[in-house]
């Protein structure tokens, strides 16, 4: 917290910090009971990385804490070993995470295309849809009209005013009305036991050999790798709707050290979560204040006032949801106009993004390969620009070919087929390459096939016009220095 904020801008963070702690209690419970655990380890990981994360973190106003892709990754290791195993697991991932960060990777995020940025908040957006509707399943018309009352609330109240964040509002009026009038709504109480103690530190109960590394290793760096691509993902996010920057190579420090603390403290591991990092956002925080004050109204909410947060409807929480749903996802990408306007190649990208996270749940997943079917797209429409023309000398014997665009491994193919090696009459060929670059040793490799197609023919071959990256390469590659500038 480097920064003391205004006194405006500390309001709006305080009451956004308390808007997310609510938000994250039922959420932990049920990353907690997805991952086969004891609903305190969620709660207990939310508390610690969100406190931490507030002062290690390259982001402001970004929330982490227990996730449901994290929780899916380990609960597997957690039900057939034990919390102990989880809590080892999550340990090692945020020194993997401290490594990764020291390396750089946070500097692959520019690798990543817009369109598959516009795809994984489009998907995370469904996700979070898609993730209330349990809630509402099989319940009676009283719920949906709690839902649609906090709604209402949530989109109404901003035209009036922006003192107070309308979902805290909502929570509150739905908590108030559902006790008044004896809804029979389902409450966080109902979703599992709040803790009522302190968080103690602690040493997993786990051999220390090699055994136990070989158990437990693959698991960590699958949580290290799916925490930071979705840490820096909500953080690119962030960056964009505040149209701020931040530290990215912090933040995968930040994000592997804190993950440290929560397993010293006995919680699973936790990343940045995208849905309560745009409640915050859009209640207002723009500081680590939001950030802080999220972890520590969680542990009041639920060691102090356990009974109080107990009684709070779910049904104000999916409405909560609903809005952040609808808010983050990005509807002038689907526009029929915004959809002509761009090229298919950006569209299907999106799509297939949208597409493989929506089925898999797997975020990190979703953005791999979105990132891969760009590349591929990418190389195609490369390797199509590629061209090669010619010109005959006046005097017959020796002909100009003028080699245009990006020459590597995907045009490589086409490029050699457009010589004519068999032309009568040529005792020489000039290969001008003033209008191309030569990417990888395929396209060096091609440059040489072509010289000697030409050679079985008795034509002499000249290559001109290469770049000075170009050339070195060749040279480097085939140790001879042909025609550069």
């Amino acid at each position: 917290m480097s920064r003391i904020p205004s006194g405006a801008q500390l309001r709006a963070d305080v009451m956004a910090g308390l808007v997310v702690a609510l938000a994250l209690i039922p959420e932990a419970i049920a990353f907690s009971l997805i991952a086969g655990v004891d609903p305190r380890v969620g709660l207990y990981a939310s508390f610690i990385m969100a406190v931490s994360i507030a002062f290690l973190g390259g982001r402001p106003a970004m929330i982490s804490a227990a996730t449901g892709a994290m929780a899916l990754v380990v609960a597997p290791l957690s039900i057939e070993y034990g919390v102990d195993y989880l809590i080892a697991a999550t340990i090692l991932a945020g020194l993997i995470q401290v490594g990764l960060g020291l390396l750089g990777v946070a500097k692959l995020m520019r690798f990543v295309p817009p369109s598959v940025m516009t795809g994984f908040i489009n998907a995370l957006a469904i996700l979070i849809f898609l993730a209330q509707l349990p809630h509402l399943a099989g319940v009676g018309v009283p719920i949906y009209a709690m839902v649609a009352v906090g709604l209402v609330i949530i989109f109404g109240l901003p035209l009036l005013t922006k003192a107070i964040p309308a979902p805290l509002v909502a929570i509150v009026v739905l908590t108030v009305g559902a006790l008044a009038m004896g809804i029979p709504a389902r409450t966080v109480g109902d979703m599992g036991e709040l803790p009522d103690t302190l968080p103690i530190p602690l040493i997993p109960d786990v051999p220390f050999n090699v055994e136990t590394l070989t158990l437990v290793l693959p698991y960590a760096v699958t949580l290290a790798l799916v925490g930071l691509m979705e840490s820096l993902m909500t953080a690119k996010v962030v960056d964009d709707i505040t149209e701020t920057s931040s530290d990215h190579a912090r933040e995968a420090r930040g994000q592997g050290i804190a993950n440290v603390l929560v397993g010293f403290f006995g919680g699973m591991a936790g990343c940045a979560m995208i849905g309560q990092t745009m409640i915050n956002v859009k209640s207002g925080a723009r500081t680590r204040v939001s950030t802080f004050l999220a972890g520590v109204f969680l542990l009041i909410l639920c060691v102090g006032l356990g009974d109080v947060v107990g009684m709070i409807p779910i049904a104000a929480l999916v409405a909560v949801m609903f809005f952040v749903a609808i808010v983050t996802f990005d509807w002038h990408s689907i526009a029929p106009g915004t959809v002509r306007r761009m090229p298919w190649t950006e569209t299907l990208v999106m799509a297939v993004t949208v597409a493989v996270v929506v089925w898999t749940h797997n975020l990190a997943l979703g953005v791999i390969v979105g990132v891969i079917v760009s590349m591929v797209l990418f190389a195609r429409k490369a390797a199509m620009q590629a061209d090669v023309t010619s010109v005959l000398d006046p005097d017959g014997g020796t002909r100009v070919y003028s080699v245009n665009g990006e020459v590597f491994f995907a045009s490589t193919g086409e490029l050699v087929q457009r010589f004519d090696y068999a032309e009568q009459g040529l005792s020489k060929v000039v290969v001008d390459m003033s209008g191309a670059h030569v990417w990888d040793s395929s396209a060096v490799a091609a440059l040489d096939q072509v010289t000697e197609h030409f050679r079985r023919h008795d034509v002499e071959v000249e290559i001109t016009g290469l770049n000075k990256p170009s050339a070195h390469l060749h040279k480097e590659l085939t140790g001879t220095l042909v025609g550069g500038h």
